[in-house]
């Protein structure tokens, strides 16, 4: 990936890891249709380990696959666990546009954190356009925050365990590949989920519909979780993680193409208003880098 100005290969990888997540939630969401959350969530883990294990023998990790349970790698995925545990069950008894807008406080999250544990500087102009783009994705949600209960509390604790797990992901040693972590993350889930529906669920048998579905939502879920590592791992928080707010846009994509929802005119300034933001973003850090090698 050395062809891609290094610059925009953080936001790059970011736009593609919300994009893989979208697809897959798409899938999940067709897929939750007569199945219980946590055994699609299970079946999903299932199907990404099928194809995530070959995937690593492919690209020459097999002597590696044991720091799948390396401490910092398991650290960031049982985050990982914690929040998808926490947005499954917010998603199922909340409009999705309630937790998608609550979803969005992940980067402020991760910016503050990597500030505080990092020492990293932000600046007012990062926030402000930091900023613009969190009002643009509520702007594309658009929540009513009806029902305002526990389930929003989740939705929150998603969020935060979101943005721990990215957090945490920049404490990995740089010789881990980002294939390993992303298919640890998709073990860790797995194991979790499955715990989860033996506790709270009866097992529902899938129709053939449903495993196709889910056989898409594991292979997607793999590059999203690789893509969202990455970008954390050779970008600074504050030009990758704005870019989390593509996840709305990406949201609207798929409702216009998989659902026949078309977006109003509100939605669509807040599309323009993210997409401007993260754009003025990566002009900032241009700007800065070319004054430094001036300097």
């Amino acid at each position: 990936m050395q062809f891609i100005p290094a610059n925009i290969r953080g936001p790059l990888f970011m736009i593609v890891s919300t994009g893989s997540y979208l697809v897959n939630d798409t899938m999940m969401k067709l897929a939750t249709e007569g199945l219980p959350p946590y055994e699609v969530l299970l079946l999903r883990g299932a199907a990404a380990t099928v194809w995530g294990i070959p995937l690593l023998l492919m690209l020459g990790y097999g002597r590696q696959i044991p720091l799948i349970f390396e401490r910092k790698v398991l650290s960031r995925n049982l985050c990982e666990l914690a929040a998808i545990l926490c947005y499954v069950v917010a998603l199922a008894n909340m409009q999705i546009a309630d937790s998608t807008a609550l979803g969005q406080v992940t980067p402020l999250i991760v910016l503050v954190g990597s500030s505080l544990l990092f020492g990293e500087k932000i600046g007012a102009t990062r926030m402000v356009l930091i900023g613009l783009g969190f009002i643009g994705a509520v702007m594309v949600a658009q929540p009513t925050m009806q029902g305002i209960s526990v389930y929003a509390l989740l939705a929150l604790g998603n969020a935060a365990l979101a943005a721990a797990r990215d957090l945490a992901g920049r404490r990995i040693d740089a010789g881990v590949p980002g294939m390993i972590v992303a298919i640890s993350a998709v073990v860790v889930v797995l194991i979790g989920s499955g715990a989860a529906h033996i506790v709270s669920e009866e097992w529902v048998a899938p129709e053939a519909r449903h495993l196709l579905l889910i056989a898409g939502a594991g292979f997607f879920l793999i590059f999203g979780h690789f893509f969202i590592f990455m970008a954390y791992r050779i970008g600074p928080p504050s030009a990758v993680a704005p870019f989390y707010y593509c996840f709305t846009v990406w949201a609207v994509i798929s409702g216009l193409l998989v659902f026949g929802q078309f977006p109003n005119a509100l939605a669509v300034c807040g599309i323009l208003l993210v997409i401007g933001s993260g754009l003025a973003i990566v002009s900032l850090d241009e700007r800065r880098r070319r004054l430094a090698v001036v300097a």
